[in-house]
């Protein structure tokens, strides 16, 4: 059970737990750079994934893409105009980037979601939302039965985008450019544990080319059930 933070939001020890000890993990780590920024932790680490693993995602992604789609009752397709698919996590394929993802982070897979792979062709984008979960929604009740609350997220770009396609975090100017190999990470919540709005973030419109990624998010409890 979270405190009210005065700045909004519920509080929790667990979710700054998670903010703590994988922002130190991170901060600890040469190959990492953290974002100049006080209002979010926001870090990215250049060739985390080799070129021939990006080729064989951006293969998977066009062989099972569909229409993205956002967690609401009442969804705006054109909010999110990109295609996604979900990996399988224990695919020889996807298992060792999987698992890598969560051994950077320090945290233990079993908070992992399904990684998302997305494809976002020109004039395709993902206006600007959070990833953590609105606790007032209809839908919370069964995000909490899968694990609850969004700590942090990692994305990975797999190749380079001749025009566009930046992710955008409009609240604190940070914009970064889509860079085969590059991952970003950060943290939803502030550093209380509550969520933080400051996290705000878009995928901007694909100007030229195609632009291909895959996003990883980490809950508060497992989303693996023993």
């Amino acid at each position: 059970m979270g405190f009210f933070s005065k700045k909004g939001g519920a509080t929790s020890p667990v979710r700054r737990a998670f903010g703590e000890t994988v922002s130190r993990r991170l901060e600890a780590n040469p190959a990492i750079t953290r974002s100049k920024v006080d209002e979010a932790q926001i870090y990215r680490h250049p060739d985390f994934l080799d070129a021939a693993t990006c080729r064989k995602f951006v293969q998977i992604i066009d062989a099972n893409r569909r229409r993205s789609t956002v967690l609401a009752e009442d969804a705006v397709q054109e909010f999110r105009t990109s295609e996604s698919c979900d990996m399988d996590r224990w695919s020889p394929d996807v298992r060792p980037t999987d698992e890598a993802i969560a051994a950077l982070l320090g945290i233990d897979p079993v908070h992992g979601e399904t990684m998302q792979g997305q494809r976002y062709a020109v004039g395709q984008h993902f206006r600007a939302h959070n990833d953590y979960f609105n606790e007032a929604q209809p839908y919370w009740p069964k995000m909490i039965e899968s694990g609850g609350q969004r700590t942090w997220t990692a994305m990975i770009y797999l190749n380079d985008v001749e025009e566009g396609g930046a992710t955008w975090f409009p609240s604190i100017g940070v914009r970064v450019a889509p860079k085969a190999g590059l991952l970003l990470a950060w943290n939803n919540m502030r550093p209380d544990g509550s969520p933080n709005p400051q996290t705000l973030h878009e995928g901007m419109p694909v100007t030229a080319g195609t632009k291909y990624i895959i996003t990883k998010w980490f809950r508060e409890g497992n989303w693996i059930k023993a």
